[in-house]
């Protein structure tokens, strides 16, 4: 198998826009959750989110693109031009392009298309339903307008695994590289699903936070954690084939190493309780890359601040590690941009790239006790610690797991 490095990220997130704005956000515990703004939520149980700030559109596509374009997308692609400059890939030959691929996902493509066009529907008739109705909702079009807006004729695809997708989608890129079939892929995931539906869906479930105070709002393995709060925004890597970084004098972030991907076959909402699938998906992610538990450093984890998910993805740390998940550090970005569905993969990938390259790991915001089971080390403070190997955890309804293996680079 070929080996597969990162040469490119690319961030838009509730704090901030860039990837360095993005990581020195995390490193000063910024929380970006605040009160909804996109729309009324007096009727609503939750009323908080973690939602983008200053996101100009018109600064990576022309006012066209934009109109042709759902807000995920317009995410996508601007994480997408961020990622693909830091690489260097702004001026490929014509071979080149046919060698370079996207694989970005979405969890839900655009709940607000179809928000208008069924009011439309119900009010003027299905004539006045809007024409790109369609092409703006599905969810493939964020790797489609990647593809689109930089000319990337490679391999296309996107993987829909809910709050899974961004980590799947950046695994099936690393297999599309391991295996020959692109020299180049731009991977991750992209969302922005705060709206009336989507809000008031996860309400619904009882999944959401109903918190007033933000920074209280958004507790991962806390004993006091109450829900997930919504997220969106992209994040987004440019993974590549190891030769063809080196010949071309590319800047090296890391190593994709592993990649393991398991079914609970459980319950649409719920993880099964042992945490016997994340379990898995962990342990074949190590061994793809030839790693031990014990040469482990950190997890980024789902971390999504439910009550089951907290409680059995420390089940299956402890199940996939032994002994030696006492040794870990484990934090989650979520506490601080919330969950953002299907780019909570992309954005916590670019977590992982940025410990590795500065060896610090950033605090699980808001964290202070966790109840009795929950003994693990939650990282409540940033720290400074070699980290040379850790994993990405995403985990979806459906049962969907699915678990990267970064390291640092070495030849």
């Amino acid at each position: 198998m070929r080996r597969v490095v990162v040469t490119g990220m690319g961030t838009i997130s509730p704090i901030g826009n860039s990837t360095d704005a993005f990581w020195n956000s995390l490193k000063e515990k910024k929380v970006g959750i605040g009160p909804i703004t996109r729309f009324d939520t007096e009727s609503y149980k939750a009323t908080l989110a973690a939602e983008v700030k200053d996101f100009d559109p018109l600064t990576v596509m022309d006012a066209k693109e934009v109109r042709r374009m759902e807000l995920f997308c317009q995410y996508a692609v601007g994480a997408a031009a961020e990622a693909l400059a830091q690489a260097g890939l702004t001026d490929l030959t014509e071979e080149e392009r046919c060698r370079t691929g996207v694989s970005v996902g979405s969890g839900t493509g655009s709940l607000q298309i179809f928000e208008q066009a069924h009011t439309k529907m119900l009010e003027k008739g299905p004539g006045r339903v809007p024409t790109l109705f369609v092409p703006l909702l599905i969810s493939n079009m964020a790797a489609g307008n990647i593809g689109i807006h930089f000319g990337l004729k490679g391999k296309n695809i996107n993987v829909v695994t809910a709050c899974a997708s961004g980590t799947h989608s950046i695994g099936e890129a690393y297999r599309s590289i391991q295996v020959g079939d692109a020299d180049v892929m731009v991977a991750g995931g992209t969302e922005a699903a705060i709206c009336p539906s989507g809000i008031a869906g996860f309400c619904a479930l009882t999944a959401l936070s109903k918190e007033s105070d933000p920074l209280r709002a958004s507790l991962p393995f806390d004993k006091d954690r109450s829900g997930f709060v919504m997220g969106e925004g992209a994040g987004v890597l440019v993974l590549e084939e190891l030769t063809h970084a080196l010949n071309r004098g590319a800047k090296i972030y890391a190593e994709v190493a592993g990649y393991g991907a398991t079914s609970d076959a459980y319950h649409i909402t719920s993880p099964v309780e042992t945490g016997e699938g994340a379990a898995r998906a962990m342990k074949l992610a190590m061994e793809e890359a030839h790693l031990a538990p014990e040469e482990i450093q950190y997890i980024n984890a789902h971390g999504t601040a439910t009550h089951l998910n907290d409680l059995c993805e420390t089940r299956a740390i402890k199940a996939a590690f032994g002994d030696a998940a006492y040794q870990l550090n484990i934090n989650s970005t979520k506490s601080m941009i919330g969950h953002c569905l299907g780019a909570a993969g992309g954005l916590e990938a670019v977590a992982c790239v940025k410990t590795i390259e500065e060896n610090y790991i950033h605090a699980t915001a808001g964290f202070r006790e966790a109840e009795e089971e929950m003994d693990l080390n939650y990282t409540p403070e940033g720290v400074e610690r070699e980290v040379t190997a850790c994993l990405s955890n995403s985990l979806g309804f459906g049962g969907h797991n699915a678990t990267l293996l970064f390291k640092k680079y070495a030849d």
